[in-house]
C-alpha cells in the first residue's frame, strides 16, 4: 500500500490527535486521570489504526482497521461529550474537537465504503 501520509484522512486524525493531545491538559486532578488517558488512547487509536490498515496487503483488511479507527473516534466523541457534561473540559473547547472527531468519522466511513467494506 501507499503512503499513509497522502490520505486526507489520516491528515486530518493526526491534526485531531494533537489538537485533543494539547486541550486534554485542561483535564486536572486525580479522580479524572482515567478519563484523561481514556481521551488521549482513543485520540491516538485512530491515526493509528489507519496506518496500521494501510500497511496491510488487501482493501478487506485495510477496511477492518478503518472500522476500529470510526469505532475510536465515536469512542472520543463520547468521552469529550462526558468531560464537558462533569465540568472537566469547557464547552468552548471540547465542542470543536467533537465536531472534528464526528468529521473524521465521516471521512473514515467514506474511505471505508468506497473500499466495500460498508460500515
Amino acid at each position: 500500500m501507499s503512503d499513509f501520509r497522502k490520505l486526507v484522512v489520516w491528515q486530518k486524525a493526526h491534526e485531531l490527535m494533537i489538537k485533543v493531545h494539547t486541550q486534554s491538559g485542561d483535564i486536572r486532578g486525580a479522580p479524572y486521570l482515567q478519563l484523561k488517558n481514556q481521551i488521549i488512547r482513543a485520540v491516538m487509536s485512530i491515526p493509528a489504526n489507519i496506518v496500521e490498515g494501510r500497511a496491510q496487503s488487501t482493501d478487506r483488511e485495510f477496511s477492518r482497521f478503518l472500522g476500529y479507527a470510526a469505532a475510536s473516534a465515536s469512542e472520543l466523541e463520547y468521552h469529550l461529550l462526558a468531560a464537558q457534561d462533569i465540568g472537566v473540559l469547557a464547552a468552548r473547547k471540547g465542542k470543536p474537537l467533537i465536531q472534528r472527531a464526528i468529521e473524521v468519522r465521516k471521512m473514515i466511513i467514506g474511505l471505508k465504503k468506497t473500499l466495500g467494506g460498508g460500515l
